[in-house]
């Protein structure tokens, strides 16, 4: 067997709070973790250049499989020479399999035991999915991190639905790693399904263990479930997980889940809250959330967070920001996105420091008081 793409070094445990500080190593670089990752669904991250995410200082970044396979096509990325070289980031890379979309298509698809029979959100027309075509898309799209095509439960869901949607989600994994072609180059991600069940997480965990993934996602947890649920069975099923191989909760983008995440032993996360908020003109701050768009900030010409040393907060006000938003204006959602980013990936600098210093549990009380978040 060759050697793998993707490998986890493990630096340093919190002798607070068991978080881990380590290095996830990929074929384009070097991920510091716990990190989170800024999601660029269709091959961009909404409005901002590969140049500006890296003065953000994001290590990796994420790009959609169902969406790109609808357009441009994954034979055109191929052809252009796989992500990376289409859309100029030389960083690392991870795409989703597209089931979490395919499966919010509700009435739109089909699930049998071959795949996924959906409609294009698009145009419409019938498309089909399978474990196999997935593999296919992800190879050719060249991103160093691959999910496998799973099932993800709606919230909330029966014990016997989630069960059989689990056991599925587990013989799609097998296909997808057959399928897989390209493992010296792009790493294979298992993801644990099982709803809020814990001793259906622990079977999903054991099966893709056996299969020995070289990481492991954890699907299927904030789908609008209440916090506490989502702690319990974030608690629960991290531990189980190999310490050896990266550690990926997906769908996790509010600080307070971040630095839950994190101590719960998660080493990667993604969302698309960050972007999302900023074009509907709400900043997230060391104090809390700011909807800057509020007639309150009408003639405020501070920075939107004070503590921030981001090119937004450096060089703008909230009075012109909201201007901007207001007269819908395209920078206004530009340099919120680059300030929300920025906070994120900065908390996550600051997480692992407090790893490495043992007082990650302290670090969490603190933030959570100045944030507004109740303990």
């Amino acid at each position: 067997m060759g050697k793998e793409a993707i490998t986890y070094e493990l630096l340093h445990v919190c002798k607070q709070t068991g978080a881990r500080r380590g290095v996830i190593h990929t074929p384009h670089g070097d991920i510091q973790t716990p990190v989170f990752m800024p999601v660029g669904t269709q091959a961009t991250v909404k409005s901002m250049t590969p140049e500006e995410l890296k003065e953000i200082n994001a290590e990796i970044i994420l790009a959609n499989t169902y969406h790109l396979f609808l357009r441009p096509g994954h034979k055109l990325v191929e052809e252009a020479g796989g992500l990376h070289e289409f859309m100029r980031w030389d960083r690392p890379i991870l795409t989703d399999s597209g089931g979490f979309q395919v499966f919010s298509l509700g009435a739109l698809r089909t699930i049998s035991e071959e795949g996924v029979e959906f409609q294009s959100h698009l145009d419409g027309s019938k498309k089909f999915l399978s474990p196999e075509s997935v593999m296919e898309i992800e190879n050719s799209l060249g991103a160093d991190i691959i999910m496998a095509f799973d099932e993800c439960c709606p919230y909330p869901s029966t014990y016997e639905y989630t069960k059989q949607s689990m056991e599925r989600t587990t013989r799609w994994a097998k296909r997808c790693k057959d399928s897989h072609k390209n493992s010296d180059k792009q790493g294979l991600f298992g993801i644990v399904q099982g709803g809020f069940y814990k001793d259906l997480r622990e079977k999903s965990v054991n099966d893709l263990v056996e299969m020995d993934f070289p990481g492991y996602a954890i699907g299927g947890i904030s789908v609008g479930e209440p916090k506490e649920e989502f702690l319990d069975i974030l608690n629960y099923t991290a531990p189980l997980l190999p310490e050896d191989k990266p550690r990926y909760l997906m769908g996790v983008g509010s600080p307070d889940y971040l630095i839950e995440a994190a101590m719960a032993g998660i080493d990667m996360c993604d969302c698309v809250l960050p972007t999302r908020i900023a074009r509907h003109g709400t900043a997230m701050t060391s104090k809390g959330r700011l909807v800057v768009r509020n007639a309150t900030y009408e003639r405020d010409f501070s920075p939107l967070d004070d503590e921030c040393d981001c090119y937004t907060c450096k060089n703008y006000t909230r009075a012109y920001i909201r201007h901007l938003i207001k007269t819908n204006e395209i920078l206004g959602f530009r340099l919120l996105s680059i300030h929300n980013l920025y906070f994120l990936t900065n908390l996550m600098n600051r997480v692992r420091i407090e790893i490495e210093n043992d007082r990650l549990g302290d670090f969490r009380k603190e933030f959570y008081h100045k944030y507004g978040y109740k303990i």
